[in-house]
């Protein structure tokens, strides 16, 4: 059986994968990625306690390990993004956190919105990075250089872009560390075969109106995002 684990994800020894949970992130921000690592990892899902950490999708999650017990050195760190990443990016304990396993983490990686708590922790100084297509201001407002791509690796860091990257996210980081071929296996094991009913996925192939619309809707949160980014800065 071993060997036969060994021959889909490239290798039998688990990489130790912490995703730090904060209230009101997104759920597909970190469970697509870590379905596309599951096989491959041993998963810490980290909090300040053990107490459930409701998402921005109306349901709990059950931390497995707290920030005071994590391991020293995790192969990948990983921060999801969503609604809740505002208040994530003023948390005192989670950015000591971040900076703590950051500074011996392999691999320190984001989805979506969480690009901006590593920015406010100081991990993409000196870094590129992806986030959500609506917070590119707020990585530029903490000087962090900004690439639109749907994964962006400089480094160590890795980033995925808004939600749904999260799944193009882990299958690029497990090519990295456990090959193509792994990765390849795991999107087959997924049946990750996008084909979208819709052009609308990003403001470049989405309708104007649509655009516009949507911008106009999550400008308030983006504009706070901005001025969270500045003062951190000062």
């Amino acid at each position: 059986m071993s060997n036969q684990y060994e021959a889909i994800v490239g290798s039998a020894e688990p990489l130790a994968l912490g995703i730090v949970l904060y209230p009101f992130m997104t759920a597909l921000d970190f469970v697509g990625p870590l379905t596309a690592l599951s096989m491959s990892c041993k998963t810490y899902l980290l909090s300040k306690t053990l107490d459930p950490v409701l998402t921005d999708c109306s349901f709990a999650v059950v931390p497995t390990m707290t920030f005071a017990d994590c391991p020293q050195h995790l192969d990948i760190l990983l921060i999801p993004g969503g609604f809740g990443s505002n208040e994530a990016m003023k948390d005192p304990e989670l950015l000591a956190f971040l900076k703590s396993r950051g500074a011996t983490a392999d691999y320190v990686t984001s989805v979506c919105s969480g690009s901006t708590v590593l920015g406010a922790a100081g991990l993409l100084d000196g870094y590129k990075s992806t986030t959500h297509w609506a917070y590119f201001p707020v990585l530029e407002a903490m000087h962090v250089e900004t690439v639109s791509e749907r994964v962006v690796t400089d480094r160590n860091r890795i980033s995925g872009g808004g939600v749904t990257a999260g799944i193009d996210f882990g299958l690029s980081v497990l090519a990295k560390i456990r090959g193509e071929d792994a990765a390849k296996r795991m999107q087959l094991i997924m049946e990750y075969d996008p084909q979208p009913p819709f052009q609308a996925g990003h403001p470049n192939s989405a309708e104007p109106r649509l655009t516009s619309e949507v911008s106009e809707w999550i400008h308030p949160l983006i504009q706070q995002a901005v001025t969270i980014a500045e003062a951190v800065q000062q």
